[in-house]
């Protein structure tokens, strides 16, 4: 089937049942991981991109050759690159110098306008705090404002969550075969999680929602922040009013150290094929752990969030 232009590739992706490292680990149940790092950017971000624009374009906020600005850890400004791209839309986007500097170069290479943000004095490379992204945010809305831009807004505009109520939610319960029990997801903007709890309740109105955090900086379950800076990029950047998630409740909250994410994805690799990121690799451990509490002998659904290659120059693969 040959498609008129890329951003009709986006979604429609496979999802895998990780029953070797269920099986491995001496646990009862399954996780079906659906593979996001397959679409077009190599992420799930193409899916909320896509739904952004189009909605904004509909709605008229956004108008003809439009110049659109976002903040991004990298995988949002990716998808808008594509999407802006083939649109016809200017594209700016505004990353930290924390994250990985793959994620600068694709996005330049797709078209995009790249502003990179020096972190806050004190910050480690590759690991982005919330006063990182505050900077980011700053720099976003002074661009946004000089240039007369329309904001992406992921953080807060719906069609971020509207995207994965509609696409995502729907792919995992029929992927199932209706068989999900829980959904877990390792919060950025809020987005996929609000979504995807949404189109899923609405088949299933007991199916049960967790919400991922790094270890030291969960504030969505009310805890202290005790380490802001952490490897899994693209999240967890202790902000703890998200407004994805202000109308869609988590039946509970998993926290999980950046080497248990870094150690999950190396064993994803190593045992499922499976070539993810950080934030994939907190998922499959979130999904673990409920397997071996809470969910035993259910079926969790995840989202593989972007690919391996985005991280080569990170530590995750030395």
């Amino acid at each position: 089937m040959a498609l008129n232009s890329v951003i009709e590739a986006i979604g429609q992706t496979p999802s895998v049942w990780l029953d070797r490292m269920v099986a491995a680990r001496g646990l009862t149940g399954r996780i079906l991981a659906k593979l996001d790092y397959l679409n077009p950017g190599f992420s799930k971000k193409d899916r909320a991109a896509l739904g952004i624009i189009e909605a904004a374009r509909r709605d008229g906020s956004l108008k003809p050759g439009q110049v659109v600005v976002e903040l991004t850890s990298g995988n949002m400004g990716t998808g808008l690159a594509i999407v802006c791209g083939i649109l016809g839309h200017p594209f700016v986007a505004v990353m930290s110098r924390g994250n990985s500097e793959e994620r600068a170069r694709m996005m330049a290479a797709l078209g995009a306008e790249v502003v990179l943000v020096d972190q806050c004095e004190g910050s480690v490379p590759g690991e982005v705090s919330g006063d990182d992204l505050a900077r980011v945010e700053a720099e976003a809305q002074r661009i946004a404002q000089a240039r007369g831009a329309f904001r992406a807004d992921q953080f807060n505009h719906p069609g971020n969550a509207q995207a994965h109520e509609v696409t995502t939610a729907v792919e995992l319960w029929a992927d199932s075969g209706g068989a999900l029990t829980a959904f877990a997801d390792f919060a950025g903007s809020g987005g996929t999680f609000a979504g995807v709890m949404r189109g899923l309740r609405a088949v299933s109105p007991g199916l049960r929602g967790y919400i991922v955090e790094p270890e030291g900086a969960a504030v969505l379950s009310d805890q202290p922040v005790r380490n802001a800076g952490h490897p899994i990029q693209g999240g967890g950047y202790a902000m703890s009013d998200l407004a994805a998630l202000r109308e869609t409740g988590a039946d509970g909250h998993l926290q999980i150290s950046g080497d248990t994410a870094r150690q999950t994805a190396r064993a994803l690799a190593c045992e499922e094929g499976i070539f993810a990121g950080f934030s994939s690799g907190a998922n499959v451990a979130a999904a673990l752990d409920l397997l071996a509490g809470p969910e035993a002998g259910g079926c969790v659904g995840i989202v593989i969030c972007d690919s391996g290659l985005k991280y080569l120059s990170t530590d995750l693969w030395a």
